[in-house]
């Protein structure tokens, strides 16, 4: 019993240490932000340009109250869901099959395991 307690209380000090780094880290690291309000099943103004020559729109489906895009699709194509996936630093959407890491404007979109793009975020 002594132990279970020692780990909740390990796991809920690591937690609250883990609010404060969060809070400390810039709003533009923690995801894509779309200026506006976004409507759901609409592209946004964000489209990941990339060097195989492809741009790939974010259509946002969920939209934080702070207006981060919390799941999208990745283009028009269907099946390309990526939701946003929780990092210390930047910030990663991932779906099946695809996900794309990045940092403010810049990013790298990973098509698969053996296909990947540098790509850069632009506002259209």
């Amino acid at each position: 019993m002594q132990t279970a307690f020692g780990r909740v209380l390990r796991l809920v000090t690591g937690l609250a240490g883990l609010a404060v780094c969060v809070e400390s880290a810039s709003a533009a690291d923690l995801g894509l932000r779309v200026s506006g309000p976004a409507v759901a099943g609409q592209c946004s103004e964000l489209v990941l340009t990339c060097e195989n020559g492809r741009a790939y729109p974010i259509c946002p489906i969920a939209v934080s109250v702070a207006g981060e895009i919390v799941t999208a699709t990745l283009g028009n194509y269907p099946g390309s869901y990526v939701r946003l996936v929780p990092m210390g630093v930047g910030y990663r959407y991932a779906g099946r099959g695809i996900w794309f890491d990045g940092l403010r404007s810049e990013a790298v979109l990973n098509l698969g395991k053996n296909r990947q793009f540098a790509c850069s975020v632009v506002r259209s």
